[in-house]
């Protein structure tokens, strides 16, 4: 099946301490998101692959692809205020029977973590990679708190890989503050997401620490 692969980068990383937002901050000898798009490439080269990408900082993104040398085919499309608007606005552009919608700056995604999703459409029309949590945790305040049991939980990761037709369908709803993620968003017209197994260095980066941690993995 055709596949389309949205990479949101629509961040400004205000947490990073950084005059550039976090997915052109250089991890190893090249910036982030040239590592999250080369990842994806190599996966597919057939793919649709679409960045969404705040409008001031597109001039910026084609000159680091001049300057790293990065002939990617690829799509650009302006960030929306928030991440579901610049999901919508992909999804205008978006020609294949799956989506899978990855987080720009997890630049260490397995392809195992890639194809598990991707093959986990067979069974569902929401797939989600998780991970289990390792540190116990506690619900509740400062003020008053009870011990849960973390096998419960999850740690929700990207891709998020999605029947075309469903995803396009749930991002016709109006925006909605519990819409954290993609899932959230199917979820809310009835699609309940299958689990699959994300790799642990599949590492969000919001923060100078995350990316020092990148740095040492590669």
């Amino acid at each position: 099946m055709k596949k389309s692969i949205i990479i949101t980068a629509g961040g400004i990383g205000k947490r990073m301490e950084s005059e550039v937002p976090k997915q052109f901050l250089l991890l190893g000898s090249k910036p982030v998101l040239i590592h999250t798009l080369e990842q994806f490439f190599d996966y597919d080269p057939t793919a649709q692959l679409i960045i969404t990408l705040p409008k001031d900082w597109i001039n910026y993104w084609k000159e680091l692809l001049t300057k790293y040398d990065t002939q990617i085919p690829h799509t650009l499309v302006d960030g929306g205020n928030e991440r579901f608007h610049s999901i919508q606005n992909a999804l205008t552009i978006c020609t294949g029977d799956q989506i899978a919608i990855h987080d720009g700056v997890r630049p260490l995604v397995s392809m195992a973590t890639i194809d598990n999703c991707f093959s986990g459409l067979a069974k569902a029309k929401a797939v989600v990679p998780v991970r289990p949590l390792k540190d116990s945790i506690r619900m509740g305040s400062l003020e008053g708190s009870a011990a849960v049991d973390r096998s419960q939980f999850f740690l929700v990761h990207t891709p998020q890989c999605f029947d075309a037709e469903t995803l396009k369908e749930a991002y016709l709803q109006g925006f909605q503050p519990f819409f954290t993620d993609d899932a959230s968003v199917v979820e809310a017209i009835g699609v309940s997401p299958l689990l699959v197994l994300s790799n642990e260095e599949n590492i969000k980066i919001t923060s100078p620490t995350d990316l020092k941690i990148l740095n040492a993995l590669l």
